[in-house]
């Protein structure tokens, strides 16, 4: 029986060899962005595996096409550096080939951590509330714990947190069976918060590889966070998610309206491919800072979507994901030296100056700290200045710096994206969808990779953007 699943699995890598992606970057087929085309044989998961490598490469996608033709996925991404510019150091260049092209079973992708035998892993889901980082924090360092690397999202009204310990002592893994014992039911018990119906989770792990990004969604899926709390008075426009059928193609057609910001493309993929659907065509469009999707989609048992409640689920669990990653805060760096307890006592500094971190981003290396929160105060309302100041006096003037205006005003409350929500109801009412584009799309015959493809394919795009945006 073994030496038949050995076959097997040789069969299946051999099979992998021969169809491995067919990658072609372009620079001159667009005036504004690089253009890498994909050719990759279909199967579920693969259009994450690709946005993945992309996103963790830095890369900032501004138009994207996909769209399978019986076994075959062709992608088609426009992609800048996070300055805007397009991609063209030849190491860079040669880096986004050599990945896209190796097997996407063997991709070691740098949003990927490889967790060392060094550290142990804690996971952790429950209900939001102020000071709750902070109490994690406390609870670590009196258990003698030093947090090596953590991240940390909130969002409506829960939290999930990946985080990597070692003994404050030996500076390797914890793995004596009570001490982990009691590092999880102290956890556990901070997490209970008085009269929560939820019930947190806490999970300890030894190490393995992990993508991080891609787990935290899972775990703020698995709690529930995209079910609204009903006793939140909440004035956030939200993003403007459709779904619908499409009889005649037997797809259920998902479309998404928002402000554009980094990863939004990989979150929106990652929360489709987590409820088991597959993309068989879609479309993203950005446009200053607005952002549209729209994806042909079925479950992974190949059928359309079938009742309303499914419908609502999935423009609910499109709207949290697009959410959990948006900038709802004012964004505070900090860089020092780094020593036992350092977190602990930035996070109480935060918490006794009123500060809710929304997201966080913690990382230790080579004696330095690097931590990154977005906060707001207790009541989600923007950070006062004089908050910052005290803060600062604290702290010191050099260790934290504030990214962003403090006076800005919260993306979620702008104007902005309201107009876009009036637009997309206006499309919506006029019929203007984009099946007739994405038919057209799916018929090209994707064997051909020359840069005429890719330039007809850019002039396509110009013309739906004209056609969404109203202009």
């Amino acid at each position: 029986m073994d030496d038949r699943d050995d076959d097997d699995d040789a069969y299946a890598k051999l099979v992998r060899r021969m169809n491995s992606p067919r990658v072609v970057i372009e620079n001159d087929a667009c005036e504004h962005a690089t253009v890498i085309q994909v050719d990759t044989v279909y199967r579920q998961g693969t259009l994450l595996e690709v946005v993945q490598v992309l996103t963790d490469l830095n890369l900032v996608i501004t138009k994207a096409y996909m769209s399978s033709d019986g076994g075959w996925f062709m992608n088609v991404f426009h992609v800048t550096d996070d300055g805007g510019n397009k991609i063209r150091d030849e190491g860079i260049l040669n880096c986004i080939e050599k990945a896209l092209e190796t097997d996407a079973y063997m991709v070691k992708s740098m949003g990927k951590m490889l967790l060392s035998k060094e550290h142990t892993l804690i996971e952790l889901t429950g209900t939001d509330r102020p000071g709750l980082l902070s109490e994690v924090c406390a609870v670590l360092t009196d258990l003698s714990c030093n947090v090596v690397n953590a991240e940390v999202w909130a969002h409506n009204a829960r939290a999930a947190a990946v985080i990597h310990i070692t003994d404050q002592s030996t500076g390797t893994a914890i793995e004596d069976p009570g001490q982990l014992s009691l590092i999880k039911e102290l956890l556990y018990n901070v997490l209970k918060g008085l009269g929560d119906y939820r019930t947190p989770t806490v999970s300890i792990s030894s190490p393995g590889e992990i993508h991080i990004g891609r787990r935290l969604h899972q775990m703020m899926f698995a709690a529930r966070d995209f079910e609204r709390p009903v006793s939140v008075d909440d004035i956030r426009v939200r993003p403007y998610v459709t779904v619908s059928d499409c009889p005649d193609r037997n797809y259920t057609v998902v479309t998404a309206r928002s402000v554009d910001r980094p990863k939004l493309l990989f979150d929106t993929v990652c929360t489709l491919t987590d409820m088991q659907y597959l993309v068989f065509h879609g479309t993203v469009i950005t446009d200053s800072d607005e952002a549209y999707q729209e994806y042909y989609i079925r479950h992974s048992d190949g059928l359309p979507m079938s009742s309303e409640a499914e419908r609502q689920r999935v423009m609910e669990c499109i709207q949290a994901a697009i959410e959990r990653r948006a900038s709802e805060g004012l964004q505070l760096e900090l860089f020092t030296d780094d020593h036992f307890g350092l977190l602990s006592d930035i996070t109480r500094i935060l918490r006794e100056n009123g500060l809710c971190p929304k997201r966080a981003k913690l990382s230790t290396k080579n004696g330095k700290a690097r931590h990154n929160f977005i906060v707001t105060d207790v009541s989600g309302n923007p950070v006062e200045p004089k908050t910052i100041y005290l803060i600062r006096q604290q702290m010191g003037q050099t260790v934290i710096q504030v990214k962003g205006n403090l006076n800005s005003s919260n993306p979620f409350h702008d104007t902005r994206l309201q107009t876009l929500q009036n637009r997309q109801k206006k499309l919506f009412l006029e019929g203007l969808h984009f099946r007739g584009t994405i038919s057209d799309f799916k018929h090209m015959h994707t064997s051909k990779r020359t840069s005429k493809l890719i330039v007809s394919l850019h002039g396509l795009c110009t013309a739906i953007v004209q056609i969404a945006l109203g202009l």
